[in-house]
């Protein structure tokens, strides 16, 4: 069973991500943020204006939880908030000049890791180890089947 789980995608993508996750936070450190507040920061460099709901549901958190980072966030003057000129109600999120020097060495310390991890390996190696990924998550993407089909082919497998 043991080594069912050590060679299940599933199982070592999620281990691969976790410690990805640690050493980011480890890094990040260094610069007074946590590797939470690091992944907001990258998502709102990719998604200017996100409002917080959305934002909360990409970083798999808590909207409570992403409003308090946003607000140390703001605190520290990384982000601001702006009205949305759709619902009164909500708030579209954006990066301020001053936290794109520090995303540049965040960025900068990630590509670092990055090596790290994928040291010893041929170009060509870190070229297909992309594009396996790429497909798989093309293939999570496509349309969840409906769970009836789940079980019909977990028990024609199983």
């Amino acid at each position: 069973m043991c080594a069912l789980m050590q060679n299940n995608i599933a199982f070592l993508t999620s281990d691969v991500s976790r410690l990805l996750r640690k050493r980011f936070d480890v890094v990040s450190r260094r610069f007074g943020v946590t590797g939470p507040q690091w992944r907001m920061l990258a998502a709102l460099r990719r998604s200017p204006g996100i409002n917080q709901g959305a934002l909360a549901q990409w970083l798999e958190v808590e909207a409570i939880t992403a409003g308090r980072m946003i607000d140390r966030l703001e605190k520290s003057g990384m982000v601001e908030r702006r009205a949305d000129p759709n619902d009164r109600r909500a708030w579209r999120l954006f990066l301020t000049d001053a936290a794109t020097p520090l995303l540049d060495e965040l960025f900068g310390c990630a590509t670092d890791v990055f090596e790290e991890a994928q040291q010893g390996f041929a170009p060509a190696e870190r070229d297909m180890l992309l594009s396996l990924l790429e497909r798989v998550r093309a293939n999570l993407l496509e349309e969840t089947p409906p769970e009836k089909s789940l079980v019909e082919g977990a028990l024609a497998h199983g």
